[in-house]
C-alpha cells in the first residue's frame, strides 16, 4: 500500500521519491523556442514529494503550460552509485509568466515550478538500460505537439546521473526529469492531453489526462 506522501508506481509496486530533481534547457531547438542562452552546464532545479499528481491542471494563480519530458526513476545499488531503474513519461507544469519575472530579476524559479501539482506522471515501465532509442511523444487534441528523446538530448541521462551524483545524494524512487522538446505551450481547460514512451519506435507506456 502507497503511503501518506505521494507516490508513484514501477510495476504495481509503489516508489516515494523524496525530490524530483529536473534539467533544464537540454534540448536546443526548446532553449531556442524560449530565446534562452545554451548552458555551459547542466542547469538543474528541484520539485517536491508535494508537487507530484495524477491531475492536469490548466490554472494555478495563472494560466500554466506544458513541458514533456523523458523521467526516470532511481534506485541505490549496494557500494554502487545506483542506476535507473524505470522510465516514465511526464509533464512538468510550469507558470511561465511567474517564471519570465523571476529569471528577469535573477531569483530561483521554484515558485513557478514547484507547486502542488506541477508534476504529471504516467507508471513506470522497467528498464535495464537506455539508449538514443528512446523518446516520447505528445499529442494535444490527437495533434502530435511534442516529439524527441535521448537522441536530442544535450547532455543524456547516464552522464545526468553521472553529474547528480557528484554533488547531490540520491534516495530510492527518486526521479529526474530530463528536459523538454521544443512545442511547450500554454494548457487549455478540457483539452485531452496523450502522451508515449517510445523504444525503437514501439510504444512502451502510454498515458492520457483531461486538463482540468
Amino acid at each position: 500500500m502507497c503511503v501518506s506522501m505521494k507516490s508513484v508506481k514501477l510495476n504495481n509496486k509503489c516508489f516515494t521519491p523524496s525530490k524530483i530533481i529536473c534539467i533544464g534547457r537540454n534540448y536546443v531547438e526548446h532553449i531556442e523556442e524560449l530565446g534562452n542562452e545554451v548552458p555551459e552546464e547542466l542547469v538543474v532545479f528541484l520539485k517536491p514529494n508535494s508537487a507530484i499528481s495524477e491531475q492536469l491542471q490548466s490554472f494555478h494563480q495563472e494560466a500554466l503550460h506544458y513541458e514533456a519530458e523523458l523521467c526516470f526513476l532511481y534506485q541505490k545499488n549496494t557500494g554502487e552509485q545506483g542506476k535507473f531503474i524505470g522510465v516514465a513519461v511526464g509533464l512538468d507544469l510550469t507558470k511561465r509568466n511567474l517564471q519570465a519575472k523571476l529569471k528577469t530579476k535573477g531569483l530561483p524559479w521554484e515558485r513557478a515550478k514547484a507547486f502542488n501539482g506541477a508534476a504529471v506522471f504516467s507508471e513506470f515501465k522497467a528498464i535495464d538500460s537506455i539508449s538514443d532509442d528512446l523518446s516520447i511523444e505528445l499529442s494535444i487534441n490527437d495533434v502530435i505537439t511534442q516529439a524527441g528523446g535521448v537522441a536530442l538530448m544535450m547532455v543524456k541521462p547516464d552522464d545526468i546521473l553521472i553529474q547528480l551524483n557528484s554533488f547531490l545524494d540520491l534516495e530510492d524512487g527518486d526521479i529526474v526529469m530530463t528536459g523538454t522538446p521544443k512545442g511547450v505551450g500554454q494548457i487549455k481547460s478540457g483539452s485531452k492531453f496523450s502522451a508515449k514512451v517510445l523504444s525503437h519506435g514501439e510504444e512502451l507506456i502510454c498515458a492520457s489526462w483531461i486538463a482540468n
